[in-house]
């Protein structure tokens, strides 16, 4: 027939999405909203989700970007998922704040790794990217002039560290592994002493749907990642498709934003989506493509998760889902 939609294979990546972190903090805010009541203040967006932040302001949460901007309340104040320096939860004692930690327990995990490399004498260096809030905390759980920041293998190059002082790294928890490990090889090269982290700082979601991505994209025209653009891991894995061969790989945060010129013609399209974009936003995409195409929708699963972190104490009698990091489905948001 003459109006026949073109047949489209998706080929959707496993895993993709929500990781336990991303879960965590986001039912830590509804949680307290709950049990508190609304306003619940966060600072900083929770996880880099509009749809997710927009969702919660829904339900009562108002989102801050510094403590100055909550008025004098009794109400709970949360840090979001990407951690924060030491000097705001100590703001928030001197103003007799209650706050909630949301930070993701990884990111805690590589707070703590640099202190112990502090305490013991060593100069840190911190492999990530300038001004993303989990470099920033992180960062800020050190003296100043205690870490260094590297972003390029140039960096590695042009350092010039502290004289007689030993040498550790770190790295932000949403890298491109590639990326890092080229970084690290010259960090080691360079300095054959350096101290390695105990185990690998970059997340296990943020290895598996890489690992997800490189194995789907030499095998479609183009590939769609479901995530903000603020969203490290997520612009990661846009630039994983292109550097494994993918003719076309997009970031988008709605299906609305797809441009259709460029997939036009196209006949197998991979979808994956960042660390803290829901499930729902995927489906989205899915939708659109089949108004247009007659889809076929083929699962490519490289990994299976099933990590799962506590909640804050305070809130563990709170929580009535089955599991403690179970998803909980986001109310529709406002475009």
């Amino acid at each position: 027939m003459a109006d026949a939609k073109p047949p489209l294979t998706i080929l959707l990546a496993a895993p993709r999405g929500f990781c336990a972190g991303v879960d965590r903090a986001i039912q830590i805010v509804e949680l307290a909203l709950e049990r508190y009541g609304a306003p619940v203040y966060v600072r900083h967006e929770i996880v880099h989700n509009r749809y997710v932040v927009d969702s919660l302001k829904q339900k009562g949460a108002v989102f801050v970007e510094e403590l100055d901007e909550i008025p004098e309340t009794g109400q709970p104040v949360i840090f979001s998922a990407h951690g924060v320096p030491k000097s705001v939860p100590a703001d928030a004692r001197a103003r007799n704040l209650f706050h909630l930690d949301a930070t993701c327990p990884l990111v805690t995990k590589v707070h703590r790794e640099a202190e112990v490399h502090h305490r013991r004498g060593f100069h840190v260096l911190l492999i990530g990217h300038a001004g993303h809030p989990e470099v920033i905390g992180t960062m800020g759980q050190l003296p100043d002039g205690a870490v260094t920041l590297i972003e390029t293998i140039a960096d590695v190059a042009a350092l010039t560290p502290p004289s007689g002082q030993p040498l550790a790294y770190t790295t932000q928890t949403t890298l491109s592994l590639d990326d890092t490990h080229g970084i690290v090889e010259a960090l080691q090269a360079r300095f054959p002493d350096i101290r390695a982290p105990h185990k690998e700082d970059i997340c296990y979601a943020t290895t598996n749907r890489q690992m997800a991505v490189k194995r789907i994209a030499p095998e479609v025209d183009g590939l769609v990642v479901v995530g903000a653009p603020n969203s490290s891991n997520s612009q990661r894995l846009r630039e994983v498709a292109e550097r494994a061969g993918c003719p076309i790989a997009v970031l988008i945060q709605r299906a609305t934003e797809l441009d259709w010129t460029r997939f036009a013609g196209l006949r197998r399209v991979g979808i994956t989506a960042g660390a803290s974009a829901p499930d729902l936003l995927v489906d989205e995409v899915i939708a659109a493509f089949a108004e247009r195409y007659a889809i076929t929708v083929e699962t490519v699963r490289t990994a299976d998760e099933s990590i799962t972190f506590n909640l804050p104490r305070g809130l563990r009698d709170t929580a009535d889902a089955p599991s403690e990091t179970g998803r909980r489905p986001l109310p529709p948001a406002a475009e």
